[in-house]
């Protein structure tokens, strides 16, 4: 079994993820995109009726380390640093966010940590509506990247 389909596999049922409506719905074998859907249920929603934004923060959280730590590959250390949620409109229905690890990110990223530096670097999410598209929210996160010291 590939290890991009246990990695689905598995997240699609870790607790946290299973337990939120949370759906990792496609993860390229080459690492590079990614596809999560938040169903809209009865426990994944607000005071108001519309989705938690908790749940809208936690389906964007893992994706943009591990897409990026696997697509540099094990010379790196990639942690998150930082993160922050802009929201844009309450979301009625179900939610998707697309993850997409450009070929000039990794250049970059490579290219700040030849030297032995680190680099900080944000990669931004947006979450939109799964009926009409709307873009329900923002999400960035901010990378910590280093190569390994040999």
């Amino acid at each position: 079994m590939k290890r991009t389909t246990r990695l689905r596999l598995f997240a699609n049922l870790w607790p946290p993820m299973l337990c939120s409506g949370i759906r990792l719905e496609h993860l390229a074998d080459d690492w590079r995109s990614a596809r999560v859907r938040l169903k809209l249920r009865w426990y994944t929603r607000n005071y108001v009726g519309t989705q938690f934004g908790g749940s809208l923060f936690s389906m964007t959280d893992p994706w943009w380390m591990i897409l990026v730590m696997e697509c540099l590959g094990r010379d790196y250390i990639v942690w998150d640093r930082a993160a922050e949620i802009r929201f844009v409109r309450p979301g009625r229905h179900d939610v998707i966010a697309h993850f997409k690890v450009e070929d000039s990110a990794l250049d970059e990223l490579r290219a700040g940590c030849a030297e032995g530096e680190r680099v900080l670097r944000w990669f931004e999410t947006e979450v939109r509506d799964a009926v009409d598209g709307e873009l329900i929210a923002v999400v960035r996160k901010q990378l910590y990247v280093k190569r390994k010291e040999r």
